[in-house]
């Protein structure tokens, strides 16, 4: 399989980094995590200007109709500048399922998504899920024309800012029975739905969601109201495919760093860099980097090629162990061969730790995916 980016792929990286170097320097992410919103609206619109909101919608519906390897470029470059805008929420997350399973009337949602003028929010994990997919307690319960909504979801990113949810509820069975989960679009100002924002630990926002007695119309459901599951596992499986991208373009930032301050930072007169044993560390950072890059391609590959789900299911998890332990030991030796300079906020490297140890437990941390992988090969 040919891994290496096509003409049009390489053209896409070279105008995302054209617009990194004119809006999104570091001290302009500094701005906006700072502001009360914690993304910027410019930018968002800036993105979608150039295409990126659209990258991987359908083009029937204002998009471009690309998959995960088309997106390679992109993950990398918001791994790379720690973009906090909401792109894999809404695009990779919430458009993704209506694209899939919507009704005509829902995926006109789409175009406005494709142009910048709505954002969305995946509203699924729960207290006690642990990564499970399945683990929806969240009910939704038939009433007349529609369905009343009760439960909270956790954490769900861009949830404080989002004009419109997809929400996984359960119209039949227990907690975690993989049968009887739907997913319903709700829109921002409904009745009964609160959010409480939070910051999370790498300057991404995100909030808490309370659905008590929310009224949604049968047309608001996405797709069958009680079989949703195995498209929420191809989606988020298409989404940690896009992470472990997201991670590679962070760790090259890491290591650029790490590289640059081991050739200007000096000891007993010399550049640390001239230290042999700091030099052995810095190549096993860069071997990281390169098992990163390829095991990020080889998930992307795994969901745009339609393997069936066992075998999709066993390239994501193995691909999310890998890149979670490298998030680590690269976040950890990236900063501690800074000193202590690198925890401190002026440093974009103590930022970059924080974002690869987030990615590293986003949608499953290694322990997740390895009971994951031992199961598949059951």
């Amino acid at each position: 399989m040919n891994f290496d980016p096509t003409e049009e792929q390489q053209l896409l990286a070279a105008s995302i980094a054209r617009f990194i170097e004119r809006d999104y320097t570091f001290e302009a992410r500094r701005a906006i995590v700072a502001s009360p919103q914690g993304w910027s609206d410019h930018v968002w619109r800036t993105m979608a200007d150039v295409g990126l909101l659209g990258l991987t919608l359908p083009a029937a519906h204002g998009g471009f109709g690309g998959g995960a390897m088309d997106a390679m470029a992109l993950m990398e470059a918001i791994g790379d500048a720690l973009i906090v805008e909401p792109w894999l929420p809404t695009v990779a997350l919430g458009a993704r399922l209506v694209a899939a399973a919507g009704s005509d009337v829902q995926k006109r949602l789409l175009v406005d998504v494709a142009e910048g003028r709505r954002t969305m929010a995946f509203a699924h994990a729960e207290a006690g899920a642990r990564h499970c997919v399945a683990h929806v307690a969240t009910s939704a319960v038939a009433d007349g024309d529609g369905f009343v909504l009760n439960g909270i979801k956790l954490a769900v990113a861009n949830a404080h800012a989002a004009d419109t949810y997809v929400v996984s509820a359960r119209t039949a069975g227990d907690a975690t029975e993989r049968e009887g989960i739907g997913l319903f679009l709700v829109d921002r100002s409904a009745p009964g739905m609160t959010t409480n924002a939070l910051r999370m630990l790498d300057g991404t926002r995100a909030a808490d969601v309370v659905l008590a007695g929310v009224r949604v119309s049968r047309e608001a459901c996405v797709g069958a109201p009680d079989d949703a599951l195995p498209l929420i596992e191809t989606t988020i499986d298409f989404a940690t495919a896009l992470i472990c991208a997201e991670a590679a373009g962070a760790i090259r930032a890491a290591n650029d760093a790490t590289l640059e301050y081991l050739k200007t930072r000096k000891q007993f007169g010399v550049p640390i860099g001239t230290f042999q044993a700091l030099q052995h560390r810095m190549v096993d950072l860069a071997i990281e980097l390169e098992q990163v890059k390829s095991m990020a391609s080889l998930a992307c590959a795994a969901v745009d090629s339609q393997q069936s789900p066992p075998t999709r299911a066993r390239v994501i998890s193995a691909a999310k162990v890998r890149i979670a332990d490298a998030c680590r030991r690269v976040s950890q030796e990236s900063v501690q061969m800074h000193g202590g300079m690198g925890m401190s906020e002026e440093l974009k490297i103590s930022h970059t730790f924080r974002r690869l140890t987030a990615l590293a437990q986003q949608f499953g941390d290694a322990d997740h995916h390895l009971a994951r992988l031992a199961a598949l090969h059951h």
